[in-house]
């Protein structure tokens, strides 16, 4: 992500910084005994705790700061559906909304029934599942830089059309911090509009998958009052 120059003195963004560091501190940090609050000084929990605080903060566009946008691959031009060809040994499932002929699952019955549900919503125009595509959201974690590759991306019949990414997902320990990667990245994006307008859901559950695309539609901010 790309931000313009600051040109906010020190001495008036620290006092900002440090109230969100207590914030933190108060609201999210469970210490356990024999543990001690000032632990986080210490690795790794103080490299967490700036990595949560970095991939948080974000400007304050109703306050007139300029929005936080993407900085794009200087190599590569955007991804098309074009470009995915490749072999796989997973029994691929055959669909009918998207641009591919199949749908190549990671999962034994999640995915599968997730593409499901998404091939035939009357909302969807289009979708894909994220394999061989390299669509990636990047984030940081333990200090390195990792992607993050969500399973599924739609397009809706809205106007102007909506890009869902969805996420199928059971337990993860990263999904908090993956999730707010995703959503840094969609209001990125969203914030330049060269691409388009974006939005990021997680289902828990394969049954929920219908009324995520429901929502995300109805919730689409329509051309007239962009």
């Amino acid at each position: 992500m790309a931000q313009p120059h600051c040109a906010v003195p020190a001495h008036v963004l620290f006092p900002q910084l440090a109230e969100i560091v207590r914030q933190y501190l108060a609201q999210k940090v469970e210490v356990r005994p024999p543990a001690d609050i000032k632990d986080l000084a210490l690795a790794p929990y103080y490299g967490w705790l700036v990595e949560r605080l970095v991939e948080a903060i974000r400007p304050d566009a109703s306050a007139g700061e300029a929005p936080e946008v993407p900085r794009y691959e200087k190599t590569r031009g955007p991804g098309s559906t074009a470009d995915v060809d490749f072999w796989t040994s997973k029994e691929p499932k055959e669909v009918l909304h998207c641009h591919l002929n199949y749908v190549v699952p990671d999962t034994k019955k999640w995915e599968q029934v997730a593409s499901y549900y998404i091939d035939k919503h009357p909302l969807v125009d289009a979708f894909v599942k994220n394999a061989g595509l390299s669509f990636a959201i990047p984030y940081l974690h333990n200090g390195q830089p990792h992607d993050y590759l969500p399973d599924f991306i739609m397009r809706l019949k809205t106007d102007p059309p909506v890009h869902l990414i969805l996420e199928t997902k059971g337990y993860d320990p990263l999904e908090e911090v993956k999730a707010a990667a995703a959503q840094r990245w969609v209001a990125a994006v969203n914030a330049d509009g060269t691409f388009g307008q974006w939005s990021y859901a997680i289902a828990r559950k394969t049954t929920e998958v219908s009324d995520i695309i429901s929502r995300a539609s109805a919730e689409a901010v329509p051309s007239a009052t962009r």
